[in-house]
Order: structure tokens, then sequence, then C-alpha cells
């Protein structure tokens, strides 16, 4: 099976130069630099069909084209390495075993879109992998992949890592930003765009660890050799960081399309053999899917929507028979509250009042109305804010209250799990 971003990362020391290069690491940046123009390698991108990694899944090369051709100055690049979403593990293993594949990928991706600075948003609670990320940067200068007149080319690059500080409001792109101006961490209005007015009040391209890490190989085997990985739509490898009630919990990169039941297959299988019951197939923020649904669906953009959930990240979030889903949406409700910038209104007052009425049915202490209160706010949140946290917050209540709705009203009618030992009785402020 081949792997584009994971692959041959069986060495000892796969995070350095050397083996980065014996595994024919530059070669694409050579390759690009010996000839290329511009305007083909983001051909070879979106011939690719590279479509974000970070959740959204947009066409990374039709994004490439959106920053403006005759616009003179100083153009950047972004990496959103802010990796903070319960379930969510794979940039950070890119990062500590592979970073020479991100940072060519973001010298490619800089001579694609006329930009000569880059920088790397790395999630603030993962110092270790900052600091080899610093290193991999000395080595690649020191190579000559990194500063001026790389290769002798004519063409200049300069790339810096940024340690963030834990928010997990900075994996927006535009709070992101921010945050790298040293402003507080809160997204901002858009239109403007970043690709018109971004880090700086510059042209800027933000783009998610994988995509750039898959970029590389693109350029060495060809847009069409990567789109063959995949399917229709769903060009390439994904890596899925698979968690839960799974007997090998992990980072795991299929071609797109590949059968949610192999997937499970691949980390082991379930746990003690109990019967899967639900699956969070993109990462916490996605709606839930009931295990009888994913186990017939594929893990790509199009079955994952069909479905009625997003592929999101990537993070498959694995749960079994015991798992009571009122105490789930609890915990992530509570992450939601807790990691809102307080920016909008509905965000602000919204997540706190899904957590209190969640909070209530699991203390034992719900309502007969308190289902119909939650969808209805739900539906006063999302597509009412600035950034998309608010809906963050809204599809996995309104999925989960759906999908299981019968296991709430156990849980209002009878105060106690329908899975579990019976709920506290504790006051609820």
């Amino acid at each position: 099976m081949t792997q584009v971003v994971l692959g041959g990362l069986d060495g000892d020391r796969t995070w350095r130069l050397a083996d980065y290069v014996q595994r024919g690491g530059y070669e694409a940046l050579r390759k690009v630099l010996g000839g290329m123009s511009p305007e083909q390698v983001i051909d070879e991108v979106k011939l690719s069909g590279l479509r974000g990694r970070g959740g959204a899944g947009f066409p990374t090369g039709l994004k490439w084209t959106f920053m403006p051709k005759n616009y003179t100055g100083q153009r950047y690049v972004v990496c959103n390495s802010d990796e903070g979403e319960p379930g969510t593990f794979k940039d950070r293993d890119i990062l500590r075993y592979n970073p020479h594949a991100l940072i060519e990928g973001m010298i490619i991706a800089g001579f694609a879109m006329g930009a000569s600075c880059g920088y790397n948003y790395i999630h603030g609670e993962i110092w270790s992998v900052y600091l080899r990320c610093e290193e991999a940067l000395e080595e690649a200068r020191a190579a000559g992949f990194l500063g001026s007149n790389i290769l002798g080319s004519g063409f200049s690059f300069e790339l810096f890592n940024h340690h963030g500080y834990g928010a997990y409001i900075c994996g927006e792109e535009t709070a992101l930003l921010e945050s790298l101006e040293g402003k507080k961490g809160q997204p901002r209005y858009k239109p403007p765009f970043p690709a018109t007015y971004g880090l700086y009040g510059k042209p800027t391209t933000i783009n998610n660890t994988e995509t750039f890490a898959s970029v590389p190989w693109i350029v060495r085997n060809g847009g069409q050799a990567f789109m063959d990985l995949g399917k229709p739509n769903n060009g390439g490898t994904k890596i899925f960081s698979v968690s839960g009630h799974v007997n090998r919990p992990g980072n795991y990169e299929v071609p797109l399309g590949t059968p949610f039941s192999a997937l499970l297959d691949l980390a082991g299988g379930m746990r003690a053999g109990r019967a899967l019951k639900a699956v969070i197939p993109g990462g916490s923020s996605s709606p839930v899917v009931p295990g009888d649904i994913m186990m017939q669906s594929t893990m790509d953009y199009d079955a994952i929507a069909k479905a009625g959930s997003m592929l999101g990240s990537g993070a498959v979030i694995v749960m079994d028979e015991t798992v009571c889903m009122v105490r789930a949406l609890e915990r992530l409700s509570y992450f939601y509250h807790e990691e809102s910038c307080g920016q909008c209104t509905p965000c602000r007052e919204g997540t706190g009042w899904l957590y209190r009425i969640v909070h209530r049915i699991e203390q034992g202490q719900g309502r007969a109305e308190d289902l119909d209160l939650l969808l209805s706010l739900t539906d006063n949140i999302q597509g009412r804010t600035i950034c998309a946290l608010g809906d963050a917050a809204a599809m996995p209540v309104r999925s989960f209250v759906n999908a299981f709705r019968a296991e709430f009203e156990y849980h209002i009618t009878h105060k106690r799990c329908l899975v579990g030992a019976p709920v506290l009785q504790e006051k609820v402020a």
C-alpha cells in the first residue's frame, strides 16, 4: 500500500535530513526549481485532487490560485499545525517523524504562489515537537534548501516555526493569523479573505500540515498518480487518527475510499470483542454516526457526508456498546464551552447553555422539554458566528440527540444511565 506522508518512516532517525534525502527528499524541490513554472506546479496540485487535510476539504490547487497575480509586495505561506481538536494527533507525528516533508512542501508552495516567507504555527502543548522542527529548519538552511538563492535558482524562501499557547480557537485560520501578529487569537470577519488580506495585511495562503507534506510526493510522481491512489473527487491517501475502543489506536495512512471496516481492522478491531456503537469520523466537531451506518461507509469526503457527518481532520473516535452517549456529549460540550473565545454572543452564551443542559440530563435532573430545547439552541448557534466554532459545538449536540434520542430520554425519565451505573444525584447550579 502506497503511503504518501508516512511511507518509509521505519528508520531510527527519520526526522533527520540524511534519512529524508535517502527517501527521495528534496528531489521535488530540485525538479520545481530546475525548470517548472509556478503555473505548472499549481496545475499538478489541481490534477492530484488534493483537498485540505485540516478539516474543510477545500481543493488545494484551487486555493493556491486565489493569491492576487499582479501583487508585487510581500506574500506569505502559513502552515496550520495548531492541532487541538479532541481525537486529532496526526499532524504532530508528521512534525515529529517527517518534518522535512512539510518544509519541502511549504517551499514548493511558496514558489508556486510567489511567496518568499512562510510560518509554521505549531500547537502550544507539543514543545518537544517544536524543538524538533527547529532542528529540521537548521538542517535545511545548512544544506541550501532554505534562504537566499536556493540551489542557485534565484528563488529565495525563508521559513519560521511559531509556538502557540494551546488555544483551540487558533486552529481557525484568521485567529491563527491574529496570534502570529502578537494579538489575541480571535477570528476575523471575512471578507476580506486571507488570500487578499492575511498576515500583516499581505496576501496569505494557509494550509494544513498534512496538506503541505503531501505536495513533494505529488510533484515527484505527478498529480495523476496521486489522484489514482484514491477515487474521483477524493484523490490520494489520508491519515486517519484512530482512537477509542480499538486494540491498536494510532495513525493509519490509507487511500481515500477505503472501507471503514478495513480501517477498523488495521486498528486491531474492537477492544475486548465488544460491539461497535458509534463513530465520530472527523474529529469531535463532526456529527456522530451510529455504528451500523458507519460499517457500510467508506472513508472519503463524499461517503462520510452521505452518512450524515464530515471527514474533517480524519480523527476517528470509536465508541463501543459500553459508552453512555449522554456522558460522552457532556464532555464534548464542556470542551467547546471552555474553548469559545467569547467574541460572538451565540457561541459565548450558547455553548455554555448547551453544556449546562446536557450536564443536567447526565446528573439525573433532566426535563422532558430539554431535548427539543437543545435542538432549538443548535439552530440559533449554527451559522450565526464569525467562525465555525459555534457550528463545531452545535453539530455534535444535534447529531447525538437525533441518533441516540432514546438514550437521552431514558436518562430524563429514569434519572440514570441506560448503559452504566446510576448517575449521581447532585445539585446542578
